[in-house]
């Protein structure tokens, strides 16, 4: 397992995730969509989607940040994907934080979590982020785990825009 950059090669492992996905989440309709870039634009159109997948420069409000997916080799699957947010503007630091992730439906409760946030701090550490703040909602238990598996240790809970309770985890990386 390993994390990559989304490439042409990887298109077909792109839309059996997000197709399954997407047809969970229809299914599902309160389910979070992490990471919100994976589901921003219509990954049909593939060169489209590439090119709007990561902000270079800040814009809108937004912050530069940089994708990736957890792709299983030996089944030749994305098994999730990662946002890394280079930095945190004011929004991000109350509700938002640096990384978002999340894991396909059918790979769930397989520990994959733990992983792809393990393999997405060693990114954040080579882009200079030494302390990154990871958020989830309150009753998103396996998140929680997932991040406190990783040394995430909760500073407090906040109220988001939405009225969804948060927990806010900060997790220190050794230089």
């Amino acid at each position: 397992m390993k994390l990559v950059k989304l490439d042409i090669k990887y298109r077909k492992q792109l839309e059996e995730m997000l197709d399954e996905w997407l047809s969970f989440n229809k299914e599902n309709p309160n389910f979070d969509k992490s990471p919100y870039a994976i589901f921003k634009n219509d990954y049909h159109d593939f060169e489209n989607y590439l090119s709007k997948l990561e902000i270079s420069k800040p814009r809108d409000g937004l912050v530069p940040d940089s994708t990736f997916f957890l792709y299983d080799e030996k089944r030749n699957v994305f098994i999730g994907a990662a946002n890394i947010r280079h930095y945190l503007n004011e929004s991000l630091l109350k509700t938002g934080g640096h990384v978002g992730d999340g894991i396909r439906p059918s790979e769930r409760r397989k520990g994959y979590g733990t992983l792809l946030v393990k393999l997405a701090l060693e990114e954040c550490k080579k882009i200079g982020i030494d302390k990154v703040l990871m958020t989830c909602n309150k009753d998103n238990i396996g998140s929680a785990k997932t991040i406190v598996n990783n040394g995430g240790v909760l500073e407090n809970e906040v109220i988001d825009e939405n009225g969804v309770l948060l927990q806010r985890y900060w997790i220190s990386l050794d230089k």
